[in-house]
């Protein structure tokens, strides 16, 4: 594997950021996105659980959507929302990262949604698609 550049849009995403609302947050531990938020919030950074299913998951209280979540849970604001959703329910979440004025949007492996990551892109907001968060951490910051 070629070896990463130093400073990219990816790892400077990843060093800036401290709060992540995870959307489609599952508190079974054997879905993918827990495993993965366990191991983001085990590197610092502060999960919201975003899942109408869910009471709470990692400790963290869960919300039913992105703006259900009160700024003062979130007085330090939500650095990037990571989707863990099928592509049918990305466009619903980009409008309220958008009104929420979320600076990044982050679709794990598998959730590909152009026209939603080219509004968002539109709207000024920094956008991975189709990459695991975990896996990008771990190469660049392990």
């Amino acid at each position: 594997m070629a070896s990463l550049p130093q400073t990219d849009a990816i790892t400077d995403l990843l060093k800036r950021s401290k709060t992540i609302a995870v959307v489609g947050l599952s508190d079974n531990p054997l879905r993918p996105s827990h495993g993965v938020s366990a191991y983001m919030q085990s590197h610092g950074y502060r999960i919201i659980p975003v899942n109408p299913q869910i009471e709470e998951c990692l400790g963290e209280k869960a919300y039913a959507s992105l703006l259900d979540i009160p700024e003062k849970d979130v007085p330090e604001k939500i650095d990037i929302v990571n989707i863990f959703r099928r592509p049918e329910f990305v466009q619903a979440v980009v409008d309220q990262a958008i009104q929420l004025k979320v600076p990044a949007i982050w679709m794990q492996e598998e959730v590909i949604h152009e026209k939603a990551a080219e509004k968002a892109r539109k709207a000024g907001i920094f956008v991975v698609m189709d990459r695991c968060i975990l896996k990008e951490h771990r190469a660049r910051l392990g």
